[in-house]
């Protein structure tokens, strides 16, 4: 009896399509040199959960259903009067994905999510770090199938990083632009 094992579709693209070009294209001599994605983080920062804690709660529920993992709160590391925040207060949910949840995830947001943004023109390719990770905003998560606009209370956007091994920042452009990435045409 054999038994076949789920492989995520942009993972197999990875490696079906990817590994070869990049490997083609920087000249490495080793597959292991090829870069590729860590993990993704997902974070949602909620300014006015000082005033309405269930903020939280809904941005918790919001990130989990998108994901399809259980997202954590984020707390203040330092006590802000300007902004009412006191240390220890709950101001956000995020979300760490690696394996085949991070390549579903890319997967979905790549091919349902972002082509659901209105007047949507590419990402900016502004997001590189240096060092190969790339960070993007999303400003409404109601762009995600999973969310059912009549059960939101509020649109709150959203920050993605993409963590990879790349060195820099072109070996990371090529990397996600390979895999999928709309990036704007200059």
């Amino acid at each position: 009896m054999t038994t076949t094992t789920y492989i995520p579709r942009l993972k197999k693209k990875y490696y079906d399509d990817v590994v070869p070009a990049m490997m083609k294209e920087f000249e490495y001599k080793n597959i292991m040199q090829v870069p590729k994605i860590e993990k993704i983080v997902i974070n949602q920062g909620i300014g006015e959960a000082t005033q309405d804690r269930k903020l939280i709660d809904a941005a918790i529920q919001e990130l989990s259903l998108i994901t399809g993992q259980k997202a954590v709160p984020t707390f203040a590391k330092r006590d802000i009067n300007n902004f009412k925040l006191r240390r220890g207060n709950p101001i956000g949910a995020k979300v760490t994905l690696r394996g085949d949840m991070m390549y579903e995830f890319l997967d979905r947001l790549i091919s349902i999510a972002i082509p659901r943004i209105r007047d949507f023109h590419g990402i900016s390719d502004n997001g590189f770090d240096g060092r190969g990770n790339f960070s993007f905003g999303i400003s409404e998560q109601i762009i995600f199938p999973e969310i059912v606009i009549d059960k939101i209370n509020k649109i709150i956007g959203m920050n993605i990083t993409i963590v990879t091994t790349a060195r820099n920042d072109k070996e990371a452009y090529s990397l996600l632009k390979n895999i999928g990435i709309p990036f704007k045409k200059h």
